[in-house]
């Protein structure tokens, strides 16, 4: 064979390799309703093997600042709410949108089922009356299938990662719906102190963690009896302030908190019961308050533009826009592609995954 052949044959085997190599991305969207320091409209991709560097913008006319961002595995569909009512359906391979709609209410931080037929959207925090709570909505056109009347204020939401469980916030409430048929089968009053808060759950569906509105910290939640065992707060003394974030490493060894007006992200060993603070992180910048992790659980992603070693607690690098300028938001979640077609996909929420990864 000659060299020349032989070095055809090798540069085809390199570009095939390349082709179906995996590729990392965080998907952040622009602006946030919630807080500033975005970058114009629309969604920016971050390559999470490539030091976090800007790999592309993909430019949405986002109309106003979004409320919420979630993906579908199956779909390869992300979908996006926001405060004036419209929620939409975006194509992760074509980079298309597909649909779009209006409702007579907001849509705040809906969730989608990982079969990948219905969106639990919710009627938004800014919605004080009773019959506020979940729109469920066809994901295949946007189509209303029922409405789910819970309290005032719906905010967050969680689709369980096996299907079970739907879980909506709403005002000093947590409430579990059962996707098969829609019914309400918990309904937990008086969580979180006096308001709707950010929450996550562990993958058995066990325990929900609920972030306090008036301290840094949060209620337990036993989601077996209903009942509340513990509530936990930072230091020696609580601190009184919101907390706004928290979520699971994916193994759900650690669980972090953030602390939006302290700047911080503090850490818990929940692998005892109440967790046992163990840290915390400084943070470059206050803001809205989120955090999440990247699937192997490397990374560490909050509402500021600092990426985190989440084994060293080290801030590593900062998230910038094509110009050099530091972005943030609170609506953002990984995606896998292998040969163009998305393979795994992340959550916004920081959902813990140990049982999931058992399995």
């Amino acid at each position: 064979m000659s060299k020349l052949l032989l070095a055809l044959i090798t540069l085809g085997m390199v570009s095939l390799h390349a082709a179906d190599s995996l590729k990392r991305y965080l998907y952040m969207s622009t602006p946030d309703a919630s807080q500033k320091g975005g970058s114009g409209m629309g969604v920016l991709v971050f390559d999470i093997d490539d030091g976090h560097r800007l790999a592309r913008r993909i430019d949405i006319p986002f109309k106003e600042g979004l409320r919420g961002f979630c993906v579908s595995l199956v779909r390869h569909t992300a979908y996006f709410t926001t405060t004036s009512g419209r929620l939409g359906a975006f194509d992760l391979e074509t980079e298309k949108i597909i649909w779009q709609r209006q409702y007579d209410r907001g849509c705040d931080r809906a969730c989608i089922t990982p079969d990948g037929k219905k969106l639990y959207v919710p009627t938004g925090w800014w919605w004080k009356e009773p019959e506020g709570g979940f729109l469920v909505v066809d994901a295949d056109n946007g189509d209303i299938l029922k409405r789910i009347a819970v309290g005032p204020q719906a905010h967050n939401s969680i689709a369980s990662l096996d299907g079970k469980f739907v879980y909506l916030g709403t005002q000093a409430r947590l409430t579990v719906v059962r996707p098969t048929d829609d019914a309400i089968v918990l309904n937990v009053a008086g969580v979180g102190e006096s308001q709707v808060s950010p929450f996550t759950v562990d993958s058995r569906n066990r325990f929900a963690y609920v972030c306090l509105y008036q301290h840094v910290g949060f209620d337990i939640v036993d989601l077996q009896t209903g009942k509340v065992p513990h509530r936990v707060f930072v230091g020696p003394e609580p601190i009184a302030r919101r907390t706004h974030g928290i979520g699971f490493t994916p193994d759900e060894k650690e669980l972090w908190i953030s602390d939006q007006a302290g700047k911080k992200l503090f850490i818990f060993d929940s692998t005892q019961m109440p967790p046992k603070e163990t840290g915390s992180i400084d943070l470059s910048q206050g803001g809205h308050g989120w955090v999440t992790f990247s699937l192997d659980g490397r990374y560490a992603w909050c509402h500021t533009p600092d990426v985190i070693d989440a084994r060293t607690r080290k801030i590593v690098t900062t998230l910038k826009d094509e110009n050099g300028a530091p972005v943030c938001g609170s609506k953002f979640f990984e995606v896998h592609f292998r040969g163009g077609k998305v393979v795994t996909v992340g959550n916004e929420f920081g959902l813990g995954r140990a049982s999931v990864a058992r399995r």
